[in-house]
């Protein structure tokens, strides 16, 4: 029997290669500040809780837009679905006009909502967190709705779609998950 590897601290590189495998949801959160909507798009969000309903996304603690949104105390996380790479890259730079791109819908909400979206869900801020690099924003969710869309998802370094990835799987392979 061989010896168990020793523990080696990973590299920046090698955390972002091996934790890349895992496919995450691409996400444009957006609010409406004193200048008018912000947003920005996040790779890293997900559920917190049922009771409460809590999301969390983070975002790099130097981004503006980040900080407007926070600004803003509430905000809706707009889940892309696999046509919207447009919405991802428009709003993943800087200094564009980011809600040129895609149809929004601006009026009489506390947050802009993408049309064609898979999901968008509707949060107060709850709280933020330091993470490191990044900012953990808790939101706490108001309403939400999904459109029964495949959404677009990051894996390996591009942009997916989940429709790529999908395989047969075995009919009761969640049996666990009933209990």
């Amino acid at each position: 029997m061989s010896p168990l590897p020793t523990a080696i601290p990973a590299a920046a590189r090698d955390f972002r290669h091996v934790l890349g495998h895992v496919p995450t949801s691409v996400c444009v959160v957006t609010a409406t500040g004193p200048e008018g909507p912000v947003g920005l798009t996040v790779g890293s969000f997900t559920s917190v809780s049922l009771d409460p309903p809590l999301v969390v996304f983070y975002a790099t603690h130097t981004s503006v837009s980040a900080a407007a949104v926070i600004a803003a105390g509430r905000f809706c996380v707009n889940v892309l679905a696999d046509d919207q790479e447009h919405v991802c890259a428009s709003f993943a730079r800087r200094g564009a006009d980011r809600f040129a791109t895609g149809e929004w819908d601006l009026t009489g909400r506390a947050a802009p909502r993408l049309a064609g979206a898979a999901a968008w869900i509707e949060c107060d801020l709850e709280e933020t967190l330091p993470a490191g690099d990044h900012v953990a924003v808790l939101g706490r969710v108001r309403e939400l709705a999904a459109a029964g869309r495949d959404p677009l998802v990051f894996h390996r370094g591009r942009l997916a779609r989940l429709a790529e990835a999908v395989r047969p799987a075995p009919v009761r392979c969640f049996d666990w998950w009933e209990d």
